[in-house]
């Protein structure tokens, strides 16, 4: 994602664009929308790209029901909005045929939010989408100016979660077999000039078509607080939910199917260990040669002069159990393309929290996306060092710092760029200003 535009959504009234980047840091103070942001991005994914409409309470973000979810100044607010809109724009520079942009209008449906108008664009090229109450799907195409109209009658179901993707476009008419809710084949529309038939395929298959870099992938929303470490782990089935509890099963089982992936793996895990002083080396123990057998996750620290002796997780801290799934999602070899992390610092020491800084840098710059919710200024800083030192080879324009400032009950969005020397380029006042503070006060000023 290039960027993000909201209007109406929780505490986000005015209409606002906010830029995104390759490493992009959400900083401000507690209940300014960081969170919600967050939130938002997952549900324009599902919206665009999925065929179920958002689920505004699904973990790790549980935002509540529309009136919830919809801008709203209080009780007895006259002004309160019946609508929503946010969107984004998809990157140029990995889509072949330019930039892609989506937009969507939600509104209350039984209570929840349902994406009602969506819309996605390339170029002169572009679908819309309205939903209606009565099972139809209202359709508007658009190319070089001119528009075509449809209403596709009894598409959708009851489920008031069901939306139609934007894949089944009108030059497409679908034949359905309600037997198991499948589309069975195509027909085309001959009322749709054949060369705008032409066009809109080429610019929008590359979304809905193949996906060999993961533009489609839905993204990984991780958890602030991870699961607890135990003494013994069952291996479960591997499922990415937010806290990371599969995470301890997912090192297990490629510890033992696949020795060359782990060894990789592991090789990656201990280099960061090291440098965040967590740990030095990690192993697993396993009670048993089958795949069902009961199994540790055990670290160790390295000595001056000799290597200490294995530990079991549970017994070292919260510290690296923490950060342990944090940093095994960014580094497995299938993670996806897109992270949204919740202050990722919970529990690690300065240093760590600094190394965590330089493994999203690197991770960024190897084509992954990753928007991170912090309160760390070790992490801002070591990105902003690692982009002066060019360490990973991030340049300035590769990150983007969203600044989150109340402005009475609104929220208003900042994006702060970097120079070539790591330097704040743009900040508003307020930014920074209470460290400020503390560090003049500290030093008797």
């Amino acid at each position: 994602m290039d960027s993000v535009t909201l209007k109406n959504y929780r505490c986000f009234r005015e209409e606002q664009t906010a830029r995104l980047a390759p490493l992009t840091l959400l900083v401000g103070e507690n209940s300014t929308g960081k969170t919600s942001f967050l939130a938002i991005l997952r549900a324009l994914w599902d919206a665009a790209f999925a065929d179920r409409a958002p689920d505004f309470r699904e973990e790790p973000y549980d935002l509540g029901s529309f009136e919830d979810v919809v801008y709203n100044r209080g009780v007895g607010d006259t002004d309160a909005a019946d609508s929503f809109e946010a969107g984004f724009v998809l990157s140029a520079h990995y889509l072949e045929n330019g930039a892609v942009s989506f937009h969507s209008t939600f509104t209350d449906r039984d209570g929840v939010v349902f994406p009602t108008i969506r819309r996605i664009s390339n170029k002169d090229a572009w679908i819309e989408a309205k939903s209606a109450e009565e099972k139809t799907v209202h359709f508007r195409l658009g190319v070089h100016g001119k528009i075509w109209e449809r209403a596709s009658e009894g598409v959708l179901s009851n489920n008031s979660t069901e939306v139609l993707p934007l894949y089944l476009y009108p030059p497409f008419e679908p034949e359905w077999d309600w037997s198991d809710g499948q589309i069975i084949g195509y027909e085309w529309d001959d009322s749709f000039p054949d060369e705008c038939q032409l066009e809109l395929l080429d610019g929008l298959s590359q979304i809905y078509g193949q996906d060999p870099i993961g533009i489609t992938s839905r993204p990984f929303a991780g958890a602030p607080i991870h699961s607890r470490p135990r003494r013994t782990y069952d291996p479960i089935r591997p499922s990415r939910d937010p806290e990371g509890e599969y995470i301890p099963a997912y090192l297990a089982n490629l510890y033992r199917g696949n020795s060359h992936e782990w060894q990789k793996l592991k090789a990656s895990l201990e280099d960061f260990g090291r440098k965040s002083g967590l740990f030095d080396d990690i192993s697993v123990m396993s009670f048993g040669k089958t795949s069902g057998a009961p199994f540790q996750i055990q670290i160790r620290k390295w000595g001056k002069r000799r290597k200490g002796a294995y530990r079991n997780l549970i017994d070292v801290g919260y510290g690296v159990s923490q950060a342990l799934p944090i940093v095994t999602k960014l580094l497995r070899p299938d993670s996806p393309r897109m992270f949204l992390l919740q202050q990722p610092e919970v529990h690690l020491h300065p240093r760590a929290q600094a190394a965590l800084g330089t493994l999203f840098c690197d991770v960024a710059s190897q084509g992954k996306q990753i928007i991170v919710e912090t309160h760390s200024d070790y992490i801002i800083d070591r990105v902003r060092m690692d982009v002066r030192d060019n360490t990973a080879g991030l340049k300035p324009d590769d990150v983007s710092i969203l600044y989150f400032e109340r402005n009475d009950l609104d929220v208003k969005i900042h994006s702060i760029r970097l120079d070539e020397m790591g330097n704040v380029l743009d900040a508003p006042h307020s930014y920074g200003k209470f460290f400020m503070e503390e560090t003049r006060r500290s030093i008797g000023l």
